[in-house]
Formats: C-alpha cells, sequence, structure tokens
C-alpha cells in the first residue's frame, strides 16, 4: 500500500535533488528519508530511484509517481481541510425529515437559531409522519427524523438515538356554535353521538382507542391528513375532532373552538438519529437546537 508520507517524501527527494535536501526540507533526518524510501519502493515492487555517486535521478516508475503524487496530495489537503471544516461546524449538510406540525412550529425557529449559530451548516427538510419518517432514517435516506409515538415507551425505537423533546396534549375542536364551544374542558364521552374527522393514521387510530376507553366507538365521516383541512371541516359545521395542541398553535382555527378532553391524551414528541450519526457535529447541534427550542415551547 503506498501511504501519503512516503509520497511526499518522493516528492521531495524529486524536487531537491537528494535525501540530505529533502530532510532538511521536511525537517527530519536524512536516514528517516532513506527508509521512507525503501518502504515506497517495497510498497511499488520497483526500483523509483537511481543513485549513481552523489546524483540521484528517478527511474521511469518514479516519474510516473511523482507525476501523480501531486495531485494526490493536493486532494487529500483539501479532503483533510474539508474534514476539518465539517468537525469544526464551519461546514456540513443534515437531512431533516418531520412530520407537518413540527415543520410548521418547531422546526422553523430551531433551523433559524441554528443558521445563527453555525452559518456554514445547510440543513433540508421533507416531510414525513411516522412510521414512515423512521423508516427513512434507518434507509439512510435522512440524519435526523422529527417523530411522535403515543402510550408509553416501547422496543420500537430501541436502535435508535431518542432526544425527548416534549409532550403534546390532544385537545378538542368543535364548531363555535357548538353546545361545548364554551365548555373549559369536556369528557370525551360527552361527544360521543358526534360526527367525527379524523387525522392521519396514527392519530386516527389513538383517537379510537381513547374513544373505546370512553365506552364508544366514533363515527368517523372525514379522514384528512391536512390539519387546515380538519379545522376548516369542524369550522363548516361538519363535525368535532381531537387535535395535538401543537398542530393547533400553527393554524387560525376559523369557526372553530378548542376545548380541553378529560381525560388527558398526550403523543411524546422526540428526535431520532442512529448512534454513528449523532457523533456527527452538525446532527448533534440540529438535536441540541430541536431540543433548545422545545423546551422555550414548554415554557
Amino acid at each position: 500500500m503506498i501511504e501519503a508520507r512516503h509520497l511526499r517524501v518522493l516528492r521531495a527527494v524529486a524536487t531537491t535533488g537528494s535525501f540530505s535536501a529533502a530532510a532538511r526540507e521536511l525537517g527530519c533526518t536524512q536516514p528517516a528519508v532513506s527508509q521512507q524510501m525503501k518502504a515506497l519502493e517495497a510498497s511499488a515492487c520497483t526500483p523509483l530511484l537511481i543513485r549513481t555517486g552523489r546524483e540521484m535521478r528517478l527511474t521511469e516508475a518514479g516519474e510516473v509517481l511523482v507525476r501523480h503524487a501531486s495531485g494526490i496530495l493536493a486532494g487529500l489537503t483539501a479532503a483533510e481541510e474539508e474534514i476539518a471544516a465539517i468537525a469544526g461546524l464551519r461546514a456540513g449538510r443534515v437531512r431533516l425529515v418531520s412530520f407537518p406540525s413540527g415543520s410548521s412550529t418547531l422546526v422553523p425557529t430551531a433551523l433559524a437559531a441554528l443558521r445563527a449559530d453555525h452559518p456554514g451548516t445547510r440543513v433540508s427538510l421533507v416531510e414525513a409522519e411516522p412510521p414512515r419518517s423512521v423508516e427513512m432514517l434507518r434507509d439512510g435516506d435522512c440524519d435526523v427524523a422529527l417523530a411522535f409515538r403515543y402510550g408509553a415507551p416501547t422496543a420500537e425505537w430501541e436502535d435508535l438515538v431518542v432526544r425527548p423533546l416534549l409532550a403534546d396534549r390532544l385537545v378538542g375542536l368543535v364548531p363555535e356554535g357548538h353546545r361545548l364551544a364554551d365548555a373549559g374542558a369536556v369528557a370525551i364521552g360527552e361527544l360521543a353521538g358526534e360526527s367525527w374527522i379524523a387525522g392521519c393514521p396514527r392519530c386516527r387510530r389513538q383517537l379510537v382507542e381513547v374513544c373505546e376507553g370512553a365506552g364508544f366507538t366514533p363515527r368517523i365521516d372525514f379522514a384528512t391528513d391536512d390539519y387546515p383541512a380538519v379545522v376548516g371541516l369542524v369550522g363548516a359545521g361538519l363535525g368535532v375532532a381531537v387535535l395535538p395542541e401543537l398542530a393547533v398553535q400553527s393554524l387560525r382555527p376559523r369557526g372553530a373552538r378548542t376545548v380541553a378532553v378529560e381525560p388527558a391524551v398526550e403523543r411524546e414528541i422526540v428526535a431520532l438519529t442512529l448512534p454513528d450519526l449523532a457523533k456527527v457535529p452538525a446532527v448533534a447541534a440540529t438535536l441540541d437546537q430541536l431540543t433548545r427550542t422545545a423546551a422555550g415551547t414548554r415554557g
């Protein structure tokens, strides 16, 4: 295997014309230069220098290697500088995937702060709900996934680094003229006979579980992954809904009122990444900023 340090010595010898002059240029001893040249010739399996008295000249193989050495060493120097920039957060790229209500609330503030602190770090964003977002992380299609889950932690993310961000409570959404529009809080059972508008598949399953726990099965007349559409349908008097509070914060519920729902149901919002990716400076900085932004949201 040809090593970069050996190429540097060969180039110095070719430039200066002798081992002693190359040693002075490289700041080492003449025996050290001689040893490295022997190691390089052993790696190349052919002589690279011809020594005749005090003169030294390159063999044909040596000329070829010197010709390529400049480009190889320049490429290594550029790579070293680029890696140093990434390690020092002067450069870097993070691919972030988030669910929609996270994209409109947590993500903008976090990314603006990250850009201010580390302007050389670039973050791209795409949207996906879990579990698709988690699949993208495991498949290598993103570096950080903003996700959520209901209920007690399970083993579904045990292979990932999980950064808890906040607990997002579900709130009820009813039309302005609804009989419970002015109620401070309502028991979920009080909405048993209503027409329901349901959200994303995971939220839909949670809604059914909560309602069944209260003794009824919700009649879902409309289902949409689009939160503004849910609000619009409720505002038009077409039904009631339960939405995460974070989603409601990103909207202006025209024609609809929010009410607290009892018993309280929360979803855990987290940032996920792979163990090796967590060591990458730009990814670690993104996780830290999402955590700080979430703490401000709680406050």
